[in-house]
């Protein structure tokens, strides 16, 4: 009876440590499926829409917003203007009073709520004409723009030069805060002299009645 005791304790622990590891063995297993069961939730939680593929990570094309049957945006008759000058450009223009103003070395900027007055200087080594600007900065713009769609390419003289002017209806950027887009129009005109080009454009929503105020800016451009 003295052995007896001990083989049978042994017989105890053994069958505990049996009934221990096999409960660790179903917990681990219910571990792995509970974790399975998790990912598998989160998984198919997601949108479709929300998983890519190279194929869905391509940009689509960017559709024109339908214009504002009122829209805002005319510069007023009594306005007034001030000689901007860009030592860095070598230029001058007349700019509305009060707008905005964003420098970026030669290039610089004027906005108003939705209008704009910008100039943007690069290099160019020859003269431009219509049908040069047709086939290099016209594509440019249509891959760069938003929903750019051109009116009008074509040649003019303008007092402080030759120049090309793009006539386009483009989607404006997104306010920052609403998302809002409209519909803009925008007169692009490309002025060249000593290997540069200047690119003077002015834009307002599409419908707004700017056509003097345009003009003014566009005629007072000068190099220096």
């Amino acid at each position: 009876m003295k052995i007896a005791r001990p083989i049978a304790f042994s017989l105890a622990v053994i069958g505990l440590s049996s009934v221990a590891i096999a409960g660790c063995t179903n917990n681990s297993k219910a571990t792995r499926t509970s974790d399975t069961t998790s990912t598998a939730s989160v998984q198919s939680s997601i949108p479709p829409a929300a998983i890519q593929t190279p194929e869905t990570q391509k940009s689509t094309t960017e559709q024109p917003v339908v214009p504002e049957k009122n829209p805002p945006g005319d510069i007023p008759d009594n306005q007034a203007f001030v000689t901007y000058s860009s030592a860095s450009g070598g230029y001058k223009l007349e700019v509305p009073e009060g707008w905005a103003r964003r420098t970026n070395g030669k290039n610089v900027s004027f906005t108003d709520k939705f209008d704009g007055v910008e100039v943007a200087v690069t290099n160019e080594a020859n003269p431009i004409t219509a049908a040069t600007v047709q086939t290099q900065q016209v594509a440019k713009l249509k891959a760069s723009g938003r929903a750019v769609q051109v009116v009008n390419v074509k040649d003019l003289q303008l007092p402080g030069g030759k120049a090309v002017l793009i006539e386009y209806t483009s989607n404006s950027e997104p306010d920052g805060v609403t998302g809002k887009q409209i519909r803009q129009e925008n007169n692009s005109y490309l002025l060249f002299k000593n290997g540069k080009v200047a690119t003077l454009t002015v834009f307002a929503p599409q419908g707004a009645d700017n056509v003097d105020q345009w003009q003014r800016i566009s005629r007072s451009f000068r190099w220096f």
